[in-house]
């Protein structure tokens, strides 16, 4: 229901928005760029399906097969302490469980192209529990705000953009994006957590969350010590070769099993196939409402909204330049980035703003496009308090990396 508004919005506001520019303005060429932006994220929303389709028949196949090898289930009860308390509606040790744990462990390694596929099969599971298939379930929302809210330890990607853009130490926003992103997974947890009536107090709980600062804290003081250079190599070394680790130990469990590794394989592809077909209608609904609301200029006068409120309260002004990038974040990943990137071109990789956009992009997810993407494959229409509870993630990353790019830089 919520989407249902926030499409309709888009919409509305877009054609106010183009409707004052045409008549006031005398621009006759807006409403060719809203129809023009219609088409274009139309085909942009169908390309990312077909590209998601390879990639989800590669990692569906690979989870049938440790799934079938009974590794999927040994992941299940790792993860149990916490999970039965985080999703307590789950039965204990079911292959959910196994995959929102693979899920989370891809997110974490900046791994996006591991995590979705795994994140849609982890939905669908969580579907077959779901006494009511067009409502998201409790477990749904707690899965979907922690994937929105974006943790990530380590930023390759963000790290390589700002090596293309020339600054000086690509790996100096490290910190602060981790510090920024903590910040959003914690506040989503919690505020689900407060909708669900779940005891954030209980044992496991806190062990987990100290246990999570402490790792953190570990790990910036490591990064702290090394190069750009130093930090990229290993990071990358890392995660690829966690990655690859993950893939033979599935195919070993089958073997182990006396399975027939390559027809488990295949009938796991043919669900990733069957799933990017699925999911193309919601990307292309919510990516064209996006796209109609960039291109009538709406995204500029709420902008410059903000710039003018935040001056006339006194208030220093120098992070409005990045909020293209903070307001552009949960509606589109790669319009985020492609703000981020301008921000570096204009003022600098090494800037403020640089830096801040940096930051900004790697403190959360893509909100709309998470729900979208994750909630349209199993045909979830009514996404309760989903929306709310990610946005407000959303904001407080905002808020820690405006917050960290001052206390920083």
């Amino acid at each position: 229901m919520v989407l249902n508004y926030i499409w309709i919005a888009f919409f509305l506001i877009a054609f106010v928005v183009a409707a004052g520019r045409l008549v006031i303005g005398g621009d006759t060429a807006v409403f060719t760029e809203i129809i023009n932006a219609t088409f274009s994220s139309a085909k942009t929303g169908f390309e990312i399906s077909l590209g998601l389709t390879g990639i989800l028949s590669l990692w569906l196949g690979i989870m049938k097969i440790g799934e079938k090898g009974g590794l999927i289930q040994a992941f299940a009860r790792l993860a149990s302490p916490v999970f039965s308390k985080l999703f307590p509606e789950l039965p204990k040790n079911h292959p959910a469980t196994g995959s929102i744990f693979m899920n989370f462990s891809a997110n974490l390694l900046g791994l996006d192209n591991a995590a979705t596929p795994l994140g849609l099969k982890a939905m669908r599971e969580l579907q077959e529990l779901n006494k009511e298939k067009t409502s998201a379930s409790d477990a749904m929302i707690m899965f979907l705000c922690i994937n929105a809210s974006g943790l990530t330890l380590i930023p390759i990607t963000i790290m390589m953009y700002r090596a293309q853009m020339g600054a000086a130490n690509p790996s100096d926003v490290f910190l602060p994006i981790l510090l920024a992103t903590f910040t959003s997974t914690l506040v989503a947890i919690l505020a689900v957590c407060v909708r669900q009536r779940i005891n954030i107090l209980q044992r496991n709980l806190l062990l987990f969350f100290g246990g999570s600062a402490l790792f953190i804290g570990g790990l910036v003081w490591l990064f702290r010590s090394m190069d750009q250079e130093r930090i990229s190599l290993y990071s990358t070394l890392f995660a690829n070769t966690l990655l690859f680790t993950i893939i033979c130990g599935f195919i070993v469990s089958g073997v182990r099993k006396r399975i027939n590794v390559y027809d488990a394989f295949i009938e796991g592809a043919k669900e990733g196939f069957q799933t990017a077909i699925t999911i193309i209608p919601y990307l292309v609904a919510i990516l064209v409402g996006i796209g109609v609301f960039r291109a009538s200029g709406a995204m500029d006068f709420l902008i410059e909204g903000v710039r003018m409120g935040v001056a006339a309260v006194g208030l220093d002004t120098s992070f409005v330049e990045a909020l293209p990038t903070i307001l552009m974040k949960p509606l589109s990943g790669s319009g985020a980035r492609g703000m981020m990137l301008d921000a570096m071109n204009t003022y600098g990789a090494d800037s403020f703003v640089g830096r801040l956009a940096s930051i900004v992009q790697g403190s959360c997810d893509t909100t709309f496009y998470v729900v979208a993407l994750y909630y349209g494959s199993v045909g979830i229409r009514n996404t309760r308090y989903t929306i709310q509870c990610s946005l407000l993630a959303d904001l407080a990353g905002a808020i820690a990396a405006i917050a960290m790019a001052y206390l920083f830089f």
